[in-house]
């Protein structure tokens, strides 16, 4: 099958392609920790004790981090953002640049489509093995969305399975085989062309 150089014959820049997967997993975190400073804790309003003439040091609240049961002073915070901005062309060119490597890589399988199949993971294994992806890491894109495709493969060791629209560098660099059918190169070609 020919293939659009455009897509599949880009020069590879291992930083932009870097650049983008840090951008994606930073934009996928979820902050979970989060500990409270002295303005989040409850109480503290009122000075626990007068400036001077009592012979202690001078205290301007009881929620202070010196105190038991005070904020925390340097802690998690869920409201540290870490998104990152990617520009759409560096994300296509990216997603570009991991397909070259594929198939420079002779990690590239074109499939004529995936009709005909029960939906039978054994079906599937045997296929994939007939395919020298023996006991690898494989990701099986399709054109269109298939519940056959996606039964057959869901049971799969070292496996995944999605459609050629949403397919992204992560999984591209994720997975070692690449085995597609030749609806889903169509797709990709329009989406990155």
């Amino acid at each position: 099958m020919e293939l659009l150089s455009k897509v599949f014959g880009v020069k590879i820049n291992p930083k932009l392609i870097q650049f983008v997967v840090q951008a994606q997993r930073a934009n996928a975190h979820v902050p979970y920790a989060h500990t409270k400073d002295r303005s989040e804790v409850s109480g503290g309003g009122k000075k626990p004790w007068k400036q001077k003439g009592t012979g202690s040091a001078r205290q301007g609240s009881i929620r202070s981090p010196l105190w038991r049961g005070g904020g925390v002073t340097f802690g998690p915070s869920k409201l540290h953002n870490t998104q990152q901005k990617i520009n759409k062309k560096e994300k296509k060119l990216a997603t570009a640049m991991a397909l070259s490597d594929k198939l420079s890589s002779e990690l590239l399988i074109v499939v004529d489509s995936w009709e005909g199949l029960n939906g039978k993971t054994k079906e599937m294994f045997t296929l994939l093995n007939k395919l020298t992806v023996k006991n690898s890491s494989v990701l099986i894109v399709s054109g269109k969305l298939d519940d056959k495709l996606q039964r057959a493969s869901k049971n799969l060791k070292k496996s995944n399975n999605t459609t050629a629209d949403s397919i992204g560098v992560t999984s591209l660099l994720k997975y070692k085989f690449l085995v597609i059918d030749k609806a889903g190169i169509e797709v990709l070609i329009k989406r990155l062309n």
